[in-house]
């Protein structure tokens, strides 16, 4: 690693089933362009890979293999010559990648995958780092200038892959606008209906506090109902008593804030909340860069369930094409 950039660290599919213990999934926030990388190089959906924040790395290469850069548009440069992004190509011993801003201006979390992955140990079935528990990824933390990051031989037929790329349709849209779809519920009784109706029908600004722990979003006022709250609550229009939040929770803590959950979040708590985003579309809310608009559109359980299976049908399609 020569220069770190803003904030790049490993990442892979996330650490699942620890939820209840307090310890978050973590892994990749823009999981679709994530796993399209990995497909790419014919690695296992969510091989560790590195994630980008807003501009990137430059890195050396200490061995022969095949890479691809996935998510945010970024400059890709191989040894000062530009490369494409969703396009697999080989790297030599002692090449130099550089992975800088865009002046697209769109997008957050740009990805780097090599072949077989990148391999520092596993932790609670992971290689994803979270930097808020101090564990997993590179010594649990952000990547600096000096780290030698291990990464896999390249697996068998790795270099025939050279080449391959992802037809337009199968790229994620990046926009300064943004549609995400939310299942309704939870302890959203606790908001007016006029509460309801401009959260669902206004567009929402992400607020530059954001990541990867949670988005905030500036916009309307939200009325809550006129009632009384519970024992336990803390007396706060905004409060219930603590429940497990899922990741994708919209919180409504206050009339003029709402806060959507991410990867790294805190596991539960004691604010009022609206739904819950659709894991399909948590990627593209992740890929919202601070002052792009938001709007939230409201989805019945039966709906989000096609909207999954449509997603995981389209990256079906895309490993048929890449056979």
């Amino acid at each position: 690693m020569i220069e770190p950039g803003f904030i790049a660290t490993i990442q892979d599919g996330g650490r699942n089933g620890y939820y209840h213990l307090g310890v978050p999934p973590c892994g990749a926030a823009d999981k679709l362009s994530f796993q399209i990388g990995n497909l790419l190089l014919g690695n296992p959906p969510f091989s560790a890979g590195l994630e980008i924040t807003l501009t990137g790395p430059t890195v050396v290469f200490e061995k022969s293999t095949v890479i691809v850069v996935t998510g945010a548009p970024a400059n890709v440069t191989l040894n000062g010559k530009q490369m494409a992004m969703w396009e697999v190509f080989k790297v030599k011993k002692g090449d130099a990648l550089s992975i800088s801003y865009s002046t697209k201006a769109v997008g957050v979390f740009t990805y780097m995958c090599v072949s077989g992955g990148i391999t520092v140990p596993e932790i609670l079935g992971s290689r994803s780092t979270y930097t808020l528990g101090d564990f997993g990824g590179f010594l649990s933390r952000k990547l600096e200038k000096g780290d030698a990051i291990p990464i896999s031989e390249p697996l068998p037929g790795a270099f025939n892959r050279v080449g391959k790329s992802v037809e337009a349709p199968y790229i994620p849209r990046f926009s300064k606008k943004v549609d995400v779809h939310a299942v309704m519920g939870i302890s959203g009784n606790e908001i007016s209906d006029e509460g309801i109706t401009k959260f669902l029908n206004n567009e929402w600004e992400v607020n530059l506090e954001s990541n990867r722990v949670a988005y905030r979003f500036d916009g309307e006022t939200i009325p809550y109902k006129d009632y009384e709250p519970p024992f336990g609550s803390g007396n706060s229009a905004g409060g219930v008593v603590d429940f497990a939040y899922p990741i994708g929770a919209i919180l409504v803590p206050n009339t003029e804030e709402v806060i959507v959950l991410l990867n790294d979040a805190t596991v539960g708590g004691g604010f009022v909340m609206a739904g819950t985003v659709i894991s399909p579309d948590l990627s593209f809310l992740a890929q919202a860069r601070p002052g792009s608009s938001v709007r939230f559109h409201a989805v019945t359980v039966q709906q989000a369930t096609q909207l999954r299976l449509e997603q995981k049908k389209q990256l079906n399609d895309l490993v048929e094409q890449l056979q």
